[in-house]
């Protein structure tokens, strides 16, 4: 494995040998395995544990890692192609990139959608245009498309509270959030949940239906794990007998480029808030999963967080495990 991208980009038998080396390192821990190595990181979008979780599994194997980020005092980084820099920015990122790939063993690289051009973020063609600056292994710390580090924690908690996967049922529900969020974190998850087999159904207003590229491509993957697709607006019916309700926020598609427009539109839909109430129908055991920031009271009520089924902080803790698996396999 020379980079890691997309987890719909791996087989069956390289998720399941990355999932039982994150269980391995846990149990049995390898301090030196990485010795002498080092990780750069590049955050061109704000981190919290994207960034701390590869750091400690750096540390945690024996090796070492440095970050860097526009807002961290460095000069301002440029990104766009054939600019005159006689404004605040001093480094481009052409040069930058190639640095700090110099600098190290492998790279990480975060960089969100610039929600400009729906059809760019969806074929995540930043994102590539960085990544052809790379001459060493590198890792997808979030794009404009993909969340493949989340992903395979999601995969692993997920195994880890026994949740079915064949026919086991995942709600992936819209929130309300009063920013406009890109389309990562719930492209990635349904390839993910349909990768695992699971039948899942996007819970959404009529207004943030997932882009038909995007569905495609589940639909594709669903075709050849035995995973089942459905969307509806009705949370009674996305709810019933659910394993698991997975919600994150989203840009409605249909406004991606009219951010005011989509604004007045995400507004109307404030009780989109996860209560105690939507889990009346699921199945008793019944987990609540979010890829971590959450807007508490507005997202989900502190009730959903700071309840038993709340897995977020289980969830979280697994971003460190399977990126030591990441990291052992890119490096070792």
């Amino acid at each position: 494995m020379n980079y890691f991208n997309d987890i719909a980009e791996l087989s069956p038998n390289e998720i399941n040998f990355l999932l039982e080396l994150s269980e391995r390192l846990e149990l049995n821990p390898e301090p030196n395995a990485l010795k002498g190595k080092v990780l750069g990181l590049l955050f061109l979008n704000p981190s919290l544990r994207t960034m701390t979780s590869f750091q400690s599994a750096m540390i945690r194997l024996g090796g070492g890692s440095f970050v860097v980020s526009p807002d961290m005092s460095i000069h301002g980084l440029e990104t766009k192609d054939d600019v005159i820099m006689d404004g605040k920015s001093a480094e481009h990122i052409k040069e930058a990139i190639p640095v700090i790939s110099s600098y190290s063993d492998a790279i990480g690289i975060r960089s969100f959608a610039n929600m400009n051009n729906m059809n760019d973020d969806i074929e995540d063609k930043e994102y590539k245009k960085l990544t052809k600056l790379v001459d060493k292994p590198y890792i997808n710390m979030e794009s404009a498309i993909r969340h493949p580090c989340q992903n395979l924690a999601d995969w692993k908690t997920l195994n880890d509270f026994d949740v079915p996967k064949q026919n086991g049922k995942f709600v992936l529900s819209w929130a309300y959030h009063p920013r406009a969020l890109p389309l990562a974190v719930p492209a990635s998850t349904l390839n993910m949940a349909v990768l695992r087999g699971m039948h899942v159904t996007i819970l959404r207003p009529d207004e943030f239906q997932l882009p038909e590229a995007i569905m495609n491509k589940a639909r594709l993957i669903a075709s050849d794990t035995g995973a089942k697709i459905e969307e509806t607006s009705d949370m009674n019916e996305a709810m019933f007998d659910a394993n698991i309700l997975y919600a994150k926020s989203w840009i409605s598609p249909s406004h991606y480029e009219n951010l005011e427009e989509e604004t007045e539109i995400r507004s109307k839909y404030k009780n989109w808030c996860i209560s105690d109430e939507w889990f009346e129908s699921a199945e008793k055991s019944c987990r609540f999963m979010h890829c971590l920031p959450i807007r508490r009271g507005v997202v989900a009520d502190h009730s959903v967080l700071d309840s038993a089924r709340s897995i977020v902080i289980p969830e979280a803790k697994n971003r460190l495990l399977v990126q030591m698996a990441i990291l052992h396999t890119l490096l070792k």
